[in-house]
């Protein structure tokens, strides 16, 4: 008999220990009554009652499978469910539950009904009210299922009962008073009838009762070790001074279900977790009992880790990076977690150099570098440091370099804002180095007088009279050797000035198109002009001709011009937009939430992936230090205290290969206790809008509370929400209008506040409509892409703005842009990173300006990893229901957006606190289906965003879809092989169950997140025989209704002789015949099935009387072409078939398939040698022919495919095929080989046929020069084109055109065609 223990110990700690118990879902009360009571049996109903909620339908189940419904006309609390007579058919064990709102309830205590003549076995359970120390009071609870019994509680070696009861209910509550060490044992609780004593109940399962605190406590360790990463394994000892003892480990976190029991080796038990998860996180500790299970104290709490990656350690080097030789350095290493080694590594070194005790360690912790040398000189990193093998990733947030030096290194020199002048500005040097310096020294190469000093590093060259252009290098004193100079940086070339603005692609082919337009005009006016001056005496063809001329080019002319027009408003359309260096983020961090301004480090981060350096500034001083870009692009310049040096304005540069940056919203630093100043803006506020006011408070896990001047009161105020919070004014009037600022405040009270930001100043001006602004595409978009941004208006005659992160970029120019234009087009070629933010525009007309257009976010994704998209309760909902998507990412503080497949813009968006949020899907209906999927992106650094999550359909129906079963390789497996059952359907995310005829209970579940759920049998028995279906298995409770699959039969071969398979007409039937395939088995009472290679499931199944089944197939296609097979199996063996038969290949087609020819072995025929060629085809029984190109008669006859080849004089080369015909159908013959040409050896008749060939080229090549050569000299001497005429009847019938300089000379005249003999011009006659 199964032994049922319930441990009072676990239910007392989880009391003692102050965890909160979760909400227990009541369960239905399942009772029996009968019209006779001293024996029930003969008569018998079951009632079911709801503990709290009336209810329209009730469930009965037996051995949870057979089941009976109750579907009442009216709601009500308790149903009946009428059994009879107990009999055979009716034992077993019963539950029942009740329908709630979202499905079934929790199923009622188990009743089991045994054989007649007996009382139903009584169920026993504890109930503690205090903690099971002695003194505590104890609830044993015991119900008899009928009314009217007497109860009975006994211990194991007790003769005598403990207690006993008569209730008025089913049910007995024994109370042990003042728990004390004799009250430990094993308890039983039995029932009978007051009238019939002898007529007892079977006793309930056995209940253990442990009292604890009698022993000394034990000893609890892990190994390897405490901290681990999941999939690892792990060991806890429990180790006690007493030998013999049962030993329990225990979870606080989950005490109800992770307790584990053990018997002792000697005086210690082990408890051993094979494959670690991350939920085995948690405090665990253990005691011992004896066999009278008295126990002990419990152990020290020992905590575990399970988890992938540690928390990031922070390496801090004082008092400077760059340390002279001989000086002390130290290390701080920091942590978030206590009591955990810490080990300083050396880049280059296999090892760590020092090492901390985990057992003194407080997360904060140095390491001392004593008289260095060179030696110590490198990289420096800190990490956890474990005395056991883990796989759990240790990473830190930064390296620190140490530089030891006898002479300071050489800094870096660098242009601001580039390195090329423009007209009227200036450049500053910047000269840095990562250590305090006295003071910088400029040098000007071309210029050996040159020199300018300065402290901060700052130097403004100005390009007066181009006197500024040149070679330029710096140098540095340090303050501890102020007579040592530094080396000089690298040197940095200044150029000359540029114009200013930019052409871009657009507009410089819209002028080389106009300007090339513009050229052809000309030309066409000045041939038009000297045809009029040249040509003035002409005939009347010839001015026809001329007209006609000049009307041609008229028309280039008009063509010109308006192409011109045309395209200058085509060109001006899309607008490039040449994206500024994005400026990069600052904020501040601490590890004082409560006093930020004791600890205080400065990071700058960049949305450009290409970002080597970043450089931090302060007003006032200058350049404060540089830092090195991470990889996750940024730096961090860690401040320690505040003190009054640190009081000033901070901002930040990042430095790219060719550009530096704009810098960084200042961070202003006040005063050594009060928080940084923060900064307020907000758009152009707009009458009777919505306005949002943006504080940047620079901290993260501040309040906000925003003052307008003249109130004392905070106007609104907000808890901490990220970095910065946004006030929102619902609806602009006249009243809102004033002067604003906010302030900043720690979470914890007494508050310690900001100083006010600077005053932001509302006012409502008379303003333009806001503009249509959207993107032709989705907004989302992948680096690369092609973006263009579209700014409408029906105002006519506008200028347009675009703005990026409330910063103007770019402008419709008049210059390039059609005049009058109502809209403009920004065009991003190809986006960057850094590109994404929320953009904007405005239109405007001479003073006044336009609302600004409602934002559009331009997310560019592929930067952080893909989130994972869920829906609850399920991806499958009911109309006009509600369904929540679950959006989790892996970083904190972003905002996501919902997308949905088929729309041009996210449906959703919303900002997170933490890694995940909810979007609701309110009340859908059927256009709600489709594929949804999610991204995440940081709204700080120009919308850097995630890969898409993996999509996710969403059904709306009150009917899932039916999936489908199938098997792979096939439903017909040999004994012993294994065989994969697929349920594939359309809906992610939910389970599947799968079903065997027959059986009560489903066979495998398989929870999928893809589309579709594997059920595995292997080792192919007798057993696996049957008829399966499958249906989905949601995890969520709905009143959908759910279909079954199809029913897929599983038949096993390999359990009876095989038969044979025979074919009429025969193997090869041309399409559209008919063909009849034959079974012929060994045993009657059969049924027969076809099987095709490649399909899944049998053909045709057929139960003929006697020995043989006939599978017709009319009228064949190409498609039933196969090999075949069949099996049979017995009626009174289902499905358990005999061995395949022999295969049978058909083939459907008018030819046979053609063979393959090959030579053996080459196509080349070398001298005294033969080739064979081998002729195969796919069927048997065939006979081979081999043709010869050329040759009309067949070459020769094979049976084996093999022809064997000489080049006796040359005969052997050539183009060679074959084909086949059947034995049995000598008048079929299949289709030709492809051919296979065999070549001749490089012999003398080779030799003469390539000397032949070079021959008959070099003849032509002569030609075709001497060809080329005639041409040229005959064009040379082709005389002037000049028309003779000849007289015909007095008439002229050829057209003259005269050297139009004729008439220049004196005595010439062109009305005769006697002027010919005057030997003036030459003449040639053209027919016409």
């Amino acid at each position: 008999m199964m032994l049922r223990t319930f441990n009072l110990l676990l239910g007392c700690i989880w009391l003692s220990l102050g965890v909160a118990s979760m909400a227990v879902e009541p369960q239905p009360e399942l009772w029996i009554e009968s019209n006779h009571p001293h024996a029930p049996w003969s008569n018998i109903t079951l009632l079911c009652r709801s503990p709290s909620r009336v209810s329209s339908k009730f469930l009965l189940m037996k051995d949870n499978t057979q089941m009976t419904w109750i579907r009442s006309s009216y709601k009500t609390f308790q149903v009946s469910f009428f059994i009879g007579a107990l009999s055979v058919s009716t034992t077993g064990v019963y539950r029942c539950c009740y329908w709630k709102e979202k499905g079934w309830s929790k199923p009622s205590k188990v009743l089991e009904l045994q054989s007649p003549g007996q009382l139903p076995k009584p169920i026993f359970w504890i109930q503690a009210k205090t903690p099971p120390l002695p003194g505590c009071n104890v609830n044993i609870l015991c119900n008899g299922w009928i009314q009217d019994l007497v109860f009975v509680l006994l211990k194991e070696g007790n003769t005598e009962p403990v207690d006993y009861q008569v209730p008025t209910g089913t049910m007995a509550i024994f109370s042990i008073d003042n728990l004390a060490p004799e009250n430990e044992g094993v308890y039983l609780c039995r029932t009978h009838f007051q009238m019939l004593p002898t007529l007892w109940s079977e006793p309930s399962n056995p209940l253990k009762l442990v009292v604890a605190g009698l022993y000394p406590k034990p000893t609890l360790t892990a190994h390897p070790g405490p901290i681990l990463a999941p999939g690892e394994s792990l060991s806890f000892r429990c180790q006690g001074p007493i030998y013999g003892m049962t030993f329990v480990l225990m979870r606080l976190e989950g005490l109800k279900k992770s307790s584990y029991y053990k018997k002792a080796v000697k005086n210690e038990a082990y408890f051993y977790f094979k494959s670690l998860k991350t939920q085995d996180t948690g405090h665990y500790l253990c005691l011992y009992y004896d066999a009278s299970y008295r126990g002990s104290l419990l152990s020290d709490i020992l905590k575990v880790w399970v988890t992938e990656t540690f928390p990031k350690t922070w390496l801090l080097v004082q008092p400077s990076p760059v340390i002279q030789m001989g000086q002390n350095v130290s290390l701080r290493c920091q942590g978030l977690m206590d009591g955990v080694g810490l080990a300083l590594y050396k880049k280059g070194e296999e090892g760590p150099l020092q090492i901390l005790d985990g057992t003194s360690n407080d997360g904060n912790k140095s390491f001392l570098l004593t008289n260095v040398t060179h030696k110590d000189a490198g990289i420096y990193r800190c990490l956890y440091f474990l005395n056991w093998k883990t796989s759990i990733k240790m990473e830190t947030y930064n390296t620190v370099e140490l530089m030891v030096v006898d002479k300071p290194p050489k800094p870096s020199l660098s242009a601001w804002p580039s390195s090329v002048f423009n007209i009227g500005k200036t450049i500053t040097f910047q000269c840095r180095v990562s250590h305090p310096v006295l003071e910088f020294s400029l040098e000007w190469e071309e210029k050996a007088t040159f020199q300018k000093f300065s402290v901060d590093g700052d130097f403004i060259i100005t390009n007066i009279e181009g006197e500024g252009t040149g070679t330029y290098s710096c140098i540095f004193r340090i303050e501890a050797h102020t007579d040592i100079c530094s080396d000089h940086s690298k040197p940095l070339k200044l150029a000359g000035p540029r114009v200013t603005g930019f052409l871009t692609w657009n507009s410089f082919m819209n002028e080389v198109f106009r300007m090339s337009l513009f050229v052809q005009l000309i030309s066409l006016l000045l041939l038009v002009l000297w045809i009029r001056w040249r040509c003035r005496r002409l005939r009347f063809r010839e001015a026809w001709l001329l007209g006609t001329a000049q009307g041609v080019a008229m028309l280039f002319i008009l063509m010109a011009l308006l192409c011109c027009g045309l395209c200058t408003g085509a060109l001006a359309e899309e607008i490039e937009v040449i994206m500024p260096t994005p400026k990069p983020e600052l904020w501040a961090e601490t590890n004082f939430p409560l006093a930020p301004w004791t600890n205080l480090t400065l990071w700058c981060r960049s949305p450009s992936g290409s970002t080597k350096e970043f450089v931090l500034l302060k007003d006032g001083t200058g350049w404060i230090a540089t830092r090195p870009a991470s990889e996750q692009v940024r730096a961090a310049f860690p401040l320690g205290a505040l003190t009054h040096s640190h009081t000033g304005s901070y901002h930040c540069h990042s430095w790219e290969e060719m550009a530096v940056s704009e810098p960084s919203e200042a961070l202003e630093l006040v005063g050594t206790d009060i928080l940084p100043k923060p900064v307020i803006s907000a758009s152009l506020p707009v009458r009777g809008q919505e306005l949002q006011i943006r504080c940047k408070g620079w901290l993260e896990g501040l309040g906000f509370a925003l003052f307008k001047k003249g109130e004392q009161e905070p106007v609104q105020r907000l808890g901490a929400i990220g970095r910065e919070a946004f006030f929102t004014i619902q609806r602009m009037e006249d009243k809102d209008q004033g002067n604003y600022s906010c302030r900043t405040h720690t979470q914890m009270q007494p508050f310690k506040w900001s100083e006010p930001s600077e005053p932001l100043e509302l006012v409502i001006k008379e303003t333009y409509p806001k503009p249509f602004f959207k993107t032709w595409a989705s907004p989302v978009v992948a680096p690369g892409a092609r973006v263009t941004f579209n700014c409408s208006t029906s105002h006519e005659h506008m200028s347009f703005i675009l703005y990026k992160d409330d910063t103007e970029i770019a402008s419709s120019d008049p210059a390039w842009g059609k005049p009058g234009s109502s809209a403009a087009h920004f065009l991003i070629i190809s986006v960057g990173i850094g590109d994404g933010g929320n953009y904007s525009c405005r239109y405007y007309d001479f003073s006044i300006w336009s609302e600004p257009s409602d934002p559009v976010e331009l997310i560019v994704t592929e930067f952080y990893p893909k989130p994972t998209l869920l829906a609850q309760p399920g991806p499958v909902v009911l109309p006009g229901k509600n369904v929540t998507l679950r959006c989790q990412g892996i970083f904190q503080a972003m905002r996501f957006a919902l997308l949905q497949e088929g729309t041009h813009a996210p449906i959703q968006f919303q900002s997170a606190s933490g890694t995940s949020v909810d979007f609701l899907l309110h009340t859908v209906g059927a256009e709600d289906s489709g594929n949804y999927s999610c991204i995440y992106y940081e709204t700080t650094m120009s919308n850097r965003g995630s890969y898409a999550s993996t999509p996710l359909m969403i059904w709306v129906t009150d009917t899932f879809p039916r999936p489908w079963l199938s098997a792979e390789p096939s439903s017909v497996v040999t004994m012993g092989q294994n065989v994969t059952l697929w349920c594939q359907g359309p809906v992610r995310g939910v389970g599947y169950i799968l079903h065997k005829e027959g059986k009560a209970t489903s066979i495998q579940l398989w929870g999928s997140t893809s589309n579709e759920g594997a059920f595995p049998i292997t080792n192919i028995s007798g057993a696996s025989i049957g008829r399966y279906s499958c249906c989905y298995h949601p995890d969520w409770i709905s009143s959908i209704k759910i279909q079954p699959s199809n029913t897929l039969e599983l038949m096993v071969t390999g359990l009876l002789p095989k038969p044979s398979l025979l074919v009429q007409p025969g193997p090869m039937v041309a399409p559209g015949e008919n063909v009849t395939l034959q079974c012929q088995g060994e045993l009657p009472d059969s049924t027969f099935v076809l099987l095709k290679e490649g399909n899944q499931q049998p053909l045709q199944q057929q139960r003929p009387s006697g020995y043989r089944a006939d599978f017709w197939m009319p009228v064949v296609r190409d498609q039933d072409s196969g090999v075949y097979s069949c099996v049979y199996y017995l009626d009174s063996a289902p499905l358990a078939a005999s061995n395949h038969s022999n295969s049978l290949e058909i083939w459907v087609t008018d030819k046979p398939p053609k063979p393959s020819l090959s030579a053996w072995p080459s196509t080349v025929f070398k001298l005294g040698k033969d080739i064979t060629l081998q002729c195969r085809g796919p069927l048997p029984g065939v006979e081979f022919v081999l043709e010869h190109d050329g040759e009309e008669a067949p070459q020769q006859f094979s049976e084996d495919g093999d022809f064997v080849i000489n080049n006796l004089e040359g005969k052997g080369i050539g183009n060679y095929s074959c084909s086949y015909r059947l034995q049995d159908y000598p008048n079929i013959w299949s289709e030709a080989s492809d051919a296979v040409e065999l070549v001749g050896a490089a012999g003398p008749v080779a030799q003469e046929c390539t000397v032949g060939n070079i021959v008959r080229s070099t003849l032509i090549v002569v030609v075709v020069v001497a060809l080329g050569i005639v041409l040229a000299v005959e064009w040379k001497k082709w005389p002037r084109l000049r028309t003779r005429g000849s007289e015909t009847d007095g008439r002229d019938q050829t057209v003259v055109l005269e050297e139009c300089n004729q008439e220049g000379e004196a005595g010439t005249t062109t009305n005769s065609p006697s002027s010919a003999s005057q030997g003036i011009s030459v003449e040639v006659t053209v027919p016409i």
